[in-house]
C-alpha cells in the first residue's frame, strides 16, 4: 500500500520543520540559525497527561462534563457516517472540493486544475517546482509550489474565486516566503513563513487587499511549523532545539502567542482553537511520531478524544477531524470528527483489509478523504455544512 500526504512522504511531513529556511541568491542574505525536528528516536519529555477521569457529569448536548487537564474525561465515539460520494477524476490524483469548485493535483505534481461553475483554469509548477499544497474556502484557492531542490522561496498562486483575478505571494513578496514552511488558508488571510532581520516569522496575506503583516518572530534557535485557522483564531506548534525538542501548541495574535492552557509542557503536536477552547494532539512516543493522542478543551471541560494520527487534524464548516489509524488488526481506518456540541463521531470508515486515510482536506463546505486499501483505493467527499 502506499502512504501520500500531500506530495509528502508521512515521515518527512511529520518531521518537516525548518529546513524551510534554506536559502539562495533569490532570499534575504540573513540565514538564521533555527533548531531541527525533534528526531524519532527521542524520547519523550513527560507523559502528555494523567489517567482520564472515571465518572465524568455530562451537560445537555451530551459531552461529559468536569474533566481537567491532568484527568479529562474519556469520550466515546458515536457513528455518523457522511453521505459520501467518489471525487472526480483518478484516486492518483489529489481532489479538494467545495462550495462548487474544485481543485485537482495530478500524480506528478506538476499540474493543478481549479475548476468551477463555468470557469476553470490551470497553474502548472515551474521545471524545478512540485505542488507541494493546496487549499480551498469559500472565497479562495491556494496552490503551493515548493523547489524541488529546496533552495528557492516556496511560491504560491492565489486564484478569487468566481473571479479571473490571481496573484502570487512568493520570494520577491513585500514579504517574502522562504523555501518549505506553513501554510493556511482561512478567514480571509493566508499564513506563510519567512524571514526578518535573520529571525524565522510568520506572516498573514489579507487576501482581500494583497497587503502582508509581519507577525510573530521566533526566538534564536526555534521554529515553528503546523498553522490552523479557524473562525476563532489562527494557532502555530513551536520548537525549540533541545533533544528531545520542547513542542509548545500556542495562539498566534498578531506578534505575540500564547500556549494553549492545560497542555503539558512540551508534549504538544498541533493544534486548533474553538470558540470557547481548542483541539490539540500529543506525541505519548517519541519513537512513534506517527501516533498521537487527542484532546479537546470545551470551556473548562478537559476531554479524551482518544488516539489518533499526527498531521492529520483539519478544520471544517464548523468542527476538527483527524484520522485513526486501525488500532487493532481487523479494525478499519477511520475520520474522526469532533464539534462542541455535538460530541465525537466516527464519519467515515475504510473497508476490504488493511488501511490507511491521507490527512483529511477541507474546501470550505466539503471535506475529501483519500483511502489506500487492500480491497481497493478510493477518494471520496462529503458536504459537511
Amino acid at each position: 500500500m502506499r502512504r501520500a500526504i500531500r506530495y509528502v512522504a508521512p515521515a518527512a511531513a511529520l518531521l518537516l520543520m525548518l529546513t524551510a529556511c534554506s536559502q539562495d541568491d533569490d532570499q534575504p542574505e540573513a540565514d538564521p540559525t533555527v533548531a531541527t525536528s525533534p528526531a524519532a528516536s527521542d524520547e519523550p519529555s513527560e507523559s502528555p497527561t494523567g489517567s482520564p477521569s472515571t465518572t465524568p457529569s455530562a451537560d445537555p448536548s451530551g459531552l461529559p462534563t468536569g474533566g481537567t487537564s491532568d484527568r479529562p474525561a474519556p469520550l466515546t465515539a458515536g457513528s455518523d457516517l457522511l453521505g459520501w460520494q467518489k471525487a472526480p477524476g483518478s484516486v492518483d490524483s489529489t481532489v479538494t472540493s467545495g462550495g462548487g469548485w474544485t481543485v485537482t493535483v495530478d500524480k506528478a505534481g506538476s499540474e493543478a486544475e481549479v475548476s468551477g461553475p463555468d470557469q476553470g483554469s490551470g497553474i502548472s509548477a515551474g521545471r524545478r517546482e512540485r505542488i507541494s499544497d493546496t487549499l480551498l474556502d469559500d472565497q479562495y484557492a491556494v496552490v503551493v509550489m515548493q523547489d524541488r531542490q529546496e533552495t528557492r522561496p516556496t511560491r504560491a498562486v492565489v486564484v478569487e474565486l468566481g473571479e479571473q483575478n490571481q496573484f502570487s505571494v512568493d520570494g520577491s513578496s513585500d514579504i517574502p516566503t522562504v523555501n518549505g514552511g506553513t501554510w493556511a488558508l482561512g478567514q480571509g488571510h493566508l499564513l506563510h513563513a519567512t524571514v526578518n532581520d535573520g529571525a524565522y516569522c510568520i506572516a498573514s496575506v489579507d487576501l482581500a487587499t494583497q497587503e502582508s503583516t509581519l507577525g510573530w518572530c521566533a526566538p534564536e534557535r526555534h521554529g515553528f511549523n503546523s498553522a490552523h485557522v479557524t473562525p476563532a483564531g489562527d494557532a502555530l506548534t513551536t520548537f525549540d532545539d533541545s533533544r528531545p525538542s520542547c513542542r509548545t501548541v500556542v495562539t498566534l495574535t498578531g506578534t505575540e502567542t500564547e500556549p494553549f492552557p492545560g497542555v503539558p509542557d512540551c508534549t504538544g503536536w498541533e493544534g486548533l482553537l474553538l470558540d470557547d477552547g481548542a483541539v490539540w494532539s500529543v506525541v505519548p512516543k517519541a519513537k512513534q511520531v506517527e501516533s498521537a493522542q487527542y484532546y479537546a478543551r470545551v470551556g473548562d471541560s478537559y476531554l479524551d478524544l482518544g488516539p489518533g494520527t499526527t498531521g492529520t487534524l483539519t478544520w471544517c464548516a464548523d468542527s476538527a477531524y483527524f484520522v485513526r489509524d486501525p488500532q487493532r488488526d481487523g479494525d478499519p481506518a477511520a475520520l474522526m470528527r469532533f464539534n462542541p456540541e455535538t460530541g465525537l463521531d466516527v464519519v467515515y470508515e475504510s473497508s476490504g483489509g488493511r488501511a490507511f486515510l491521507t490527512e483529511p482536506r477541507c474546501g470550505g463546505d466539503t471535506v475529501t478523504v483519500t483511502a489506500f486499501a487492500e480491497g481497493g483505493d478510493e477518494q471520496v467527499s462529503a458536504t459537511v455544512r
